[in-house]
């Protein structure tokens, strides 16, 4: 097809040089030079791309479906880091997504395994607070955390415990809980270990667990101490530090409890 014959094509079926350049996924002004003729002699691949454009029109279609595609794709990146508590409340009830500074993060279904620390290290804690007749509330997810106060971040961790029951408002907690514990798994490691443990750092968040059940580790961050982070494995019981120390979770105990779904 020649150039000539692309123009009549281009007038005959009305695209703009922004159209093309969208279904060739040529640059736009690569567009522009060989279809104004300013370009002589365009390279052959950028010739073929142009023909797929104007050939028949089964291809055409294709091409418009993988253009429009492409559209959905951008427009998507470009509107990450924008969302707010308005999207997230349009999502559908069957999906689970966490919003962190206007980024949406997906939540896959948690295994049994993971499961099952969550239920066992919540009963721990809620029977010490129960001994004591504390005034904490721990809660385990799903619950949404309004973390930073603002309209940009929805959080829903693993465990945690709430301290201050002002900080409960119409069904969610808003601000930072005392204690934040998650059970980490292969798909959530990195966001757990670096991007949650910037924010809930950054929001006030006294303690933070990040329990591993495949290596048996716990990593303790207590942001209120001088050292505050902490290894521990499952054979050592750990200290929950926001209760001074004298509630310990035997993740031991826990294991053997658990062993039989790995």
């Amino acid at each position: 097809m020649t150039i000539e014959e692309m123009q009549e094509r281009k007038r005959e079926l009305g695209y703009s040089y922004q159209q093309i350049a969208e279904l060739s996924g040529l640059p736009l002004g690569t567009v522009q030079k060989v279809l104004g003729g300013i370009t002589k002699s365009p390279r052959y691949d950028t010739l073929k791309a142009l023909e797929g454009v104007f050939g028949d029109k089964k291809e055409m279609m294709i091409r418009e479906a993988q253009a429009a595609y492409r559209t959905e794709r951008e427009y998507e990146r470009a509107r990450q880091g924008r969302y707010t508590l308005d999207d997230y409340y349009s999502l559908p009830d069957d999906y689970r997504a966490e919003l962190i500074d206007g980024v949406f993060y997906d939540m896959a279904a948690p295994t049994s395994i993971h499961q099952a620390f969550v239920g066992q290290v919540y009963r721990r804690i809620s029977d010490y607070i129960d001994r004591k007749q504390g005034t904490c509330v721990p809660m385990a997810s799903p619950l949404d955390v309004q973390l930073d106060c603002d309209d940009r971040t929805m959080v829903q961790p693993d465990l945690l415990v709430v301290c201050d029951r002002s900080k409960f408002r119409k069904g969610l907690v808003f601000g930072a809980p005392d204690l934040v514990i998650e059970v980490i798994s292969r798909s959530t490691r990195r966001k757990d270990m670096m991007l949650k443990l910037s924010k809930y750092e950054a929001a006030g968040v006294r303690e933070y667990w990040i329990v591993d059940p495949d290596k048996r580790k716990v990593i303790v961050y207590d942001f209120e101490s001088d050292i505050n982070v902490r290894l521990y494995d499952f054979t050592q019981e750990v200290p929950v530090e926001i209760f001074g120390g004298k509630c310990k979770i035997d993740f031991q105990d826990i294991y053997e409890h658990v062993s039989f779904l790995y």
